[in-house]
């Protein structure tokens, strides 16, 4: 067994911190071999390796170390739409979705770092309408085993915080549903923040994939619900 390793250094925060400082092209292009040295390549050799240990959670979890269309989001932000004319990101984030791709809606996991707001997550994130009510018609038809999931002691704690919800009940569920609190979410997902220093250690693959390894109950769920295999 090969000795646990560092992937990232305080190097990456250090650049993320100057470019949000300096977000803009001509310093970035100046500083592009920092980029690639202490964020981009630590960041494809972690999605590389870590791509085993998730698999071990379900087979169907992706992490593609390609260095452009892989788990590993871009640099660049897209501006076109935007009031924020910022080019870069000033974070780094890297998606572990499910094969199914753009066959259907499916969980995946996340992982986003940044200074002071470095976390890991997944699940369903704002979904269409039509993937949203299936999830819901899905809690409502196995109550009991939803609450099993959400409301272990592993992993609740990772669930408190899942993003914006409706006012009111959505249309056609009981409003006095005992789980209607769960039903009104916009999302399903967790999260589980890391310090830079927990980033920058060598356990936090392991430490990330024991984060993903507890919430596989709640992405078994989702699947499920969406007929996506898990």
């Amino acid at each position: 067994m090969s000795p646990k390793q560092s992937y990232f250094s305080p190097a990456l925060f250090d650049f993320l911190r100057s470019l949000k400082r300096n977000n803009n092209r001509d310093w970035f292009q100046k500083n592009k071999a920092s980029y690639e040295a202490e964020v981009k390549e630590p960041a494809l050799r972690f999605i590389d390796d870590i791509g085993p240990g998730l698999r071990r959670i379900s087979p169907h979890l992706v992490a593609n170390p390609k260095p452009v269309g892989g788990s590993l989001f871009r640099v660049n932000r897209d501006i076109r739409f935007s009031a924020d004319k910022s080019p870069y990101k000033t974070a780094v984030g890297m998606s572990f979705g499910h094969d199914r791709g753009h066959e259907g809606p499916a969980p995946g996991f996340y992982l986003h770092l940044e200074p002071g707001e470095s976390f890991g997550g997944g699940g369903i994130h704002m979904p269409d309408t039509a993937t949203l009510s299936r999830v819901r018609e899905a809690i409502v038809k196995d109550s009991s085993g939803w609450k099993r999931t959400v409301e272990d002691p592993k992993f609740a704690p990772k669930f408190t915080n899942m993003g914006e919800a409706l006012k009111r009940p959505p249309q056609g569920f009981d409003p006095n549903h005992p789980l209607v609190e769960d039903l009104k979410r916009k999302s399903y997902v967790w999260h589980v923040m890391f310090t830079e220093s927990e980033v920058c250690a060598p356990e936090f693959m392991d430490r990330y994939i024991d984060a993903c390894r507890s919430a596989a109950p709640l992405h078994k769920f989702l699947a499920r619900a969406l007929d996506a295999e898990w």
